[in-house]
């Protein structure tokens, strides 16, 4: 075996132990580390306690000396907040973890639920639209979320206000999920504080932050490709040709799933968005059956992998019975799970021996001429436009396990970043 960085072929398991999520707390939200560099490093090393270990010399590689992975005293207390808040830890590979979210390359690694975790079984379609929204587009928005539930759906959005809170309203009685942009006991907006409560007492509400973040600009995108990752598809009811309901529409074809749109006015500003996308390709919508039309291969496809043979059709694509009976699977599935919402965990505790054994040697350091020379080499072939890891690797004329530990160490430096679909971008 080639001894390396990433020489490790650790079989993964998702974590089953309080120390397991403690470890995995620690290492999504160690400095620079996001959802892509976690499954790098999980893929590499086959548990976060080994990775955990490994990043302050992969950061020492990186030039950073004084690199230290997130405390354990910092995890516990998010667990603890967690706790307070009657919050669920979903971890990415647990069989409690949303099926269509898991498959993407930049899952969440962990996410804290609130309200009924059982929702997320169930098969989902996003509603996403105008924060300054119509009367009528709100009207439509609800139309179609009571439509779509009555149908055995799961509406999902982010509870913004407009045309989110139209859809996460009128789809309470059958079921609605909101995913946050901060975290999920966060209310925001204000205004939707009731709508949060009751979202969180007879639906689920999903965050990938900490309990008591509050949102900011940056974090919107990034529960944006949330929204679409859990749906079988999106549907756009007004939105502008510059808005965030187009980002959620570009994530959801780059995962893809369906596409949809609303249409409106030419000369309505709220509507050139859900326009662009219809004139583009995406599907016209003008009732819940154009969606369930859209969106019926795919949710056969979703209950085929959760094992129900009986799905609909085409022409047929929904059976109230059939969506409820996943639910209710998830249900046994949960009632069945030993222990509280999160159980608190001994303080001072190290890493096993298992997990130190887990730890492969690491390399001879490389001659740090050698290595900013390499650096450099890879910098200058990337720029702004997303450019394939095996691409790069080839035009470098280098082997991946060359490669590789270098672009982790550029990556933990802020100088490189990951996109969906191995894709590489350099930054700045």
């Amino acid at each position: 075996m080639e001894h390396g960085l990433f020489s490790s072929t650790t079989p993964f398991t998702p974590p089953t132990t309080e120390d397991d999520r403690l470890s995995w707390l620690r290492l999504i939200r160690s400095r620079k580390v996001g959802p892509a560099t976690f499954h790098r490093l999980i893929a590499e090393y086959g548990s976060a306690g080994a990775a955990l270990a490994a990043l302050p010399a992969m950061a020492r590689s990186a030039g950073i000396e004084s690199y230290e992975p997130c405390p354990e005293g910092v995890a516990l207390a998010e667990m603890a907040a967690a706790r307070k808040a009657r919050m669920r830890l979903l971890c990415w590979g647990a069989p409690d973890y949303p099926l269509e979210l898991a498959d993407m390359p930049d899952a969440p690694p962990v996410l804290w639920c609130r309200g009924d975790p059982s929702m997320l079984f169930a098969p989902m379609v996003a509603m996403v639209g105008a924060r300054n929204a119509s009367s009528n587009g709100q009207r439509m928005a609800a139309r179609l979320a009571r439509e779509l539930g009555a149908a055995g759906l799961t509406v999902v959005s982010g509870l913004a206000r407009g045309i989110d809170a139209a859809a996460h309203e009128a789809a309470l009685p059958t079921g609605t999920v909101a995913v946050m942009a901060g975290g999920a006991d966060v209310i925001y907006p204000p205004e939707n504080a009731q709508l949060l409560d009751r979202i969180a007492g007879a639906g689920a509400v999903l965050s990938e932050h900490p309990p008591g973040l509050e949102p900011q600009a940056r974090h919107f995108p990034l529960r944006n490709r949330i929204i679409s990752g859990l749906a079988l598809g999106v549907v756009v009811v007004e939105a502008a040709e510059k808005s965030g309901s187009l980002i959620t529409a570009r994530n959801a074809l780059d995962q893809g799933r369906e596409v949809m749109a609303v249409p409106g006015h030419p000369v309505d500003a709220r509507a050139g968005g859900c326009n662009l996308l219809i004139r583009d390709g995406c599907t016209l919508v003008r009732s819940a059956d154009d969606v369930l039309e859209a969106v019926g291969p795919a949710l056969a496809r979703a209950q085929a992998v959760r094992g129900h043979r009986q799905v609909p059709d085409r022409t047929a694509p929904t059976e109230p019975g059939t969506a409820r009976k996943l639910a209710e699977a998830a249900r046994d599935f949960l009632r069945r799970q030993a222990g509280p919402v999160a159980s608190p965990a001994p303080a001072g505790r190290s890493l096993s021996a298992q997990a130190l054994a887990a730890i492969p040697p690491g390399p001879p350091p490389r001659p740090q001429d050698e290595t900013r020379g390499l650096h450099a080499r890879i910098l200058a072939r990337l720029g702004p436009a997303p450019l394939a890891e095996d691409q790069l690797i080839r035009d470098l004329a280098l082997t991946a396990s060359v490669v590789a530990p270098e672009l982790l160490a550029l990556e933990l430096d802020g100088r490189i970043e990951r996109r969906p679909g191995g894709l590489l971008t350099r930054t700045g």
